[in-house]
């Protein structure tokens, strides 16, 4: 009895031994993006009106990006730049993709972070909102997630799971390719079921989590705790407050089993918005909050691509820091390639390495510069920053949809001189306008090459 105890005893230590040296050697990874989360709506990123009390402690445990920039200021596309480290219009994806049951996303030649780990041994999970593609071979089990559950198209209602903006009665829930029906249930809190159940299932591996929430996205469904706690804001801040904070407290109890599970040190977690807030109709026109940046999401002033970003990963990331210069949200890609010992496909990234800013916030960008081209036709909008400057071709003003706003088809700013980007200074500096508008057209022949 005593040596099968013994024996018992040391298989476990063995066991649990080699585990924790997986751990260690290969951390595991949680991307959480959020979606139309604006530039300040987190109170450590400066907003009083808020509470978000989850992501602020996470900020205290980790960097704080203030020159964070999404991939793209509309969802599919910032997300094929998340997922591929690359240019969305390099990913194939310059726009949004259709949320129509049988039409493609995203290429399949594109190798997706999920493809990257899970050929390194990783078991890689898919919870939420995808809007890459919505045939087998472009949803996200035929781009490399072991797992998924959620839905394909752009937004659902969080009850009934049905697509938000048009019918005929489109429902758009699934779970590995399959489709399930949940009516009633709260998908948020689905998502957070999901994904903790994956954490637990694969917590003596390493995992890949991709946990995108489709929030504070319309519909703006915030709970009834919430709607009591923000009775007193006016609309439509009221509406966007609700729903930001239901998002907090799902992001809460999600972090909330990693560290039940004594994984946080093992764990990078990233928490990032896919581009600036919403100020559709459907969002009530507004309610997200860019401070004295100018744009929305659909544009790309400030306000549409500079969005809040968290990294955390306490004993590897540095604690309570904040960065300050330029980085991307391609940049992940890359940096959760370093930080995982995994070698990169030999393909072009746009994306930088930010693992040593996250020891170091201090450490110089890895960016000499950054371009963004959004949608197609014949006059797609584009932007090119480097440095203080940036120049905008094309630019849409999405600040408040409810005014047309007529915007230069050059506009020309020092962000460093006017954060806010109310002058075009291009008559003034044409040395500047003219380096940058030749580097913007050597990106464009190379990404558009019709």
């Amino acid at each position: 009895m005593i040596r099968v105890l013994v024996f018992v005893l040391v298989t476990c230590e063995l066991i649990f031994g080699v585990a924790a040296a997986t751990r260690q050697g290969r951390p595991n990874v949680i991307l959480i993006y959020t979606d139309d989360q604006g530039t300040l709506d987190v109170n450590c990123y400066g907003s009083d009106d808020l509470e978000t009390p989850h992501l602020d402690q996470l900020a205290a445990e980790g960097v704080r990006f203030t020159q964070m920039y999404s991939p793209s200021a509309i969802c599919s596309a910032s997300r094929a730049g998340l997922m591929t480290g690359r240019f969305p219009a390099r990913a194939g994806v310059p726009g949004n993709v259709s949320s129509t049951r049988g039409q493609p996303g995203m290429p399949t030649e594109e190798i997706t972070i999920a493809e990257l780990l899970h050929g390194a041994g990783y078991v890689t999970g898919h919870v939420g909102k995808w809007h890459l593609g919505y045939t087998p071979e472009t949803m996200p089990n035929g781009q490399g997630f072991d797992e998924s559950f959620g839905h394909m198209g752009g937004c659902i209602d969080n009850y009934s799971h049905f697509f938000y903006w048009n019918g005929p009665n489109r429902h758009d829930l699934w779970n590995n390719g399959k489709e399930i029906f949940r009516d009633g249930e709260f998908f948020l809190d689905l998502m957070v079921t999901e994904g903790q159940a994956f954490i637990r299932k694969n917590r003596e591996k390493p995992f890949l989590l991709y946990w995108a929430i489709n929030a504070p996205h319309y519909p703006m469904q915030g709970t009834s705790k919430w709607r009591q706690h923000y009775r007193s804001l006016p609309s439509p801040r009221r509406q966007y407050a609700e729903f930001v904070s239901t998002v907090d407290e799902k992001i809460g109890a999600l972090v909330a089993t990693v560290t039940e599970l004594g994984l946080r040190e093992d764990t990078l977690i990233v928490f990032q918005s896919d581009h600036g807030h919403s100020t559709e109709e459907r969002a009530f026109w507004g309610g997200g909050n860019a401070g004295p940046l100018r744009g929305a999401k659909g544009c790309l002033f400030e306000g549409g691509i500079r969005v809040p970003s968290i990294a955390s990963m306490p004993g590897t990331v540095a604690q309570d820091q904040m960065c300050d210069t330029m980085a991307t949200g391609c940049d992940w890609y890359v940096t959760v390639a370093e930080l995982c010992g995994v070698q990169l496909p030999d393909r072009q990234y746009d994306g930088r390495s930010l693992l040593a800013r996250l020891k170091d916030p201090s450490v110089d960008s890895p960016h000499a510069e950054f371009f963004w081209l959004l949608g197609g036709g014949r006059k797609p909008q584009w932007a090119l920053r480097r440095g203080p400057w940036k120049l905008l071709g094309n630019a849409q003003d999405r600040t408040d949809q409810r005014r047309k706003v007529n915007v230069d088809s050059l506009f020309l700013v020092n962000l460093e001189q006017d954060i806010g980007e109310q002058r075009n200074v291009a008559a003034e500096h044409p040395d500047v306008l003219n380096e940058l508008q030749q580097a913007a057209d050597e990106y464009l022949a190379e990404l558009r090459p019709e």
